[in-house]
Order: C-alpha cells, then structure tokens, then sequence
C-alpha cells in the first residue's frame, strides 16, 4: 500500500511532476497567470517568465493550458525542451508542433519559414484564431533559435501579432536577450517570479494535502515543523514537495500522528550529510 494511503489521502499529494491539479497559486503566480491571459487576449506578442530551478514555472505552464485548451478560438502548442542545433531544425521541429502538412518533401529553411508564416495568417486572419506558443526551459535557447521566434513575431496585422509566444526561463537567458535588442524591445510583457514566503509554503503545504484528499480536522504539519520547511526550503516550490515527501514518509515509519520539526531536522541532517558524501566521492 502507498505511504499516502495509511494516512487517509487519495493522491500522492507532493509529487513533483507539473499537475496543474496541484498547482498552488501564490499572488506572484496568480499575477502571472492574469497578465498572460491579458496579454494572449490582446495578442500583444511576446511575454517573459522568468525565475530559479524549482519556483514553479513548468507547473505555471501546464496550467495555463488548463485554462485555455477548452476555448475554441485558442489553439495552444507547448515545447518542453528547446535545444536545437541550427535554424533549419528548429523551423522544422515548429511546423511538426504545429501540425503542419509540408507539400515538398524535403523543405528548405525558406520552405520552412513560408510554411509557418502561411500557417499563421490562416489561422489568425481567415479563421480568426490565437496561436499561442509556449516554451519552457528558454534558457536552452541558443541564438539562431531566439532570431527564429524574432522573426515568427514579424508577422502580423496593423492591430495584432499572430504568434503570442510565451517564454518561461531561468535568469541565464537574459544575456542571450540583451545581445538581441531588437528581441528584448518586443517583449510585451517581463514577470520574476519569486519564491514562496512562510504563509505560503503553510498555505501551499495545506492546499496539496486537500487536493489529495486529507480531510481530517488536524494538521499533519505543525507550525514549526512548516518554519524549518521554509527555512531549508528558501520558499522553492519544488524542494518543499520533495522535502514534504520524504517527511510524510519519515511519519509512517515513525508512527508519529503529525511530522514536527525533529522530524525535518532530521531528514535535512541526513540530506547534508548525504551531500557531503558525495562532494567527497
């Protein structure tokens, strides 16, 4: 039986996979989430998502496509891993996310770039659509990839662009932007996203567990237990649901009723000790 189960939850409440289900909306995410969908409203372009390993941002992208797969007038692509070594495969690698029949079959980078351009008017102008296209891990991105996206943002009508192209980074990708000036200029829309402070890691702690089905009046995470949580934590939301993990886990083994702060002290002193095993291997 899952540890989940013995403590009366339906779900694996602290997984780290991007469940929008699970998906914590702290203010800095739900701000996120609003000045996108305003931004892909009134397809203004280009947005930049930006912040550190762990702070939520492939979880921001999974549920903004909850949020817009069910409208009729969206049609959403997302690209997970935008590591491509020249121009040619990343033109190629869009019109196969696109969905894009070529009519020859061995298309040049020219084909390639007609092809989607042809793609986004049709979509765009005659059928009246919003192509939105979000990539994560942007950082990846070399340059002949982000002149690429450059040019996807040069078509367009005298009142919108018809590509609204989201990017979602760590900080590493702004010296790439700031070699591209005529890039950086197009971003309609520049959003950090910050780690969680204590009230929301209680908060975020608290939401997962309803998700997963905890329904008990008590608290399977006292106060100080969260405090130490954060602290270890720095507020990343993917290291307090690997820490939360293994400290659910830790209770089963301890028949403790709820995971205090010995108990994180606890796993913190065995992950430091495993860290430094490793420095020194």
């Amino acid at each position: 039986m899952s540890y989940y189960r013995l403590l009366g939850l339906e779900k694996e409440p602290f997984s780290t996979s991007p469940d929008p289900e699970f998906f914590y909306e702290s203010q800095e995410h739900r701000a996120a989430l609003m000045r996108l969908l305003v931004e892909i409203r009134l397809k203004r372009g280009l947005s930049l998502i930006l912040g550190d390993v762990g702070v939520g941002k492939t979880t921001l992208s999974r549920r903004l496509l909850q949020m817009l797969k069910e409208r009729e007038d969206i049609i959403f692509h997302l690209i997970l891993d935008p590591t491509y070594d020249n121009e040619h495969i990343f033109l190629e690698s869009l019109v196969r996310t696109f969905k894009i029949e070529a009519a020859k079959p061995s298309p040049t980078t020219l084909d390639y770039k007609e092809i989607l351009k042809d793609y986004l008017f049709m979509k765009g102008v005659q059928e009246n659509k919003t192509v939105v296209l979000v990539v994560d891990e942007c950082q990846k991105l070399n340059q002949a990839s982000l002149e690429v996206l450059r040019v996807l943002l040069n078509y367009e009508t005298n009142e919108y662009k018809l590509l609204q192209l989201v990017l979602l980074s760590q900080l590493e990708v702004l010296p790439k932007l700031n070699q591209m000036p005529n890039l950086w200029d197009r971003i309609s829309l520049k959003y950090m996203l910050n780690p969680l402070d204590e009230r929301e890691t209680k908060e975020m702690i608290n939401y997962r567990l309803k998700v997963a089905g905890f329904n008990s009046r008590g608290s399977l995470f006292t106060n100080e237990a969260i405090a130490e949580i954060h602290r270890y934590t720095k507020g990343y939301p993917r290291r307090i649901s690997m820490l939360c993990h293994n400290a659910l886990k830790a209770l089963i083994m301890s028949n403790r009723v709820s995971v205090d702060a010995r108990v994180i002290w606890d796993i913190i002193n065995n992950d430091v000790k495993l860290t430094a095993v490793t420095e020194n291997i």
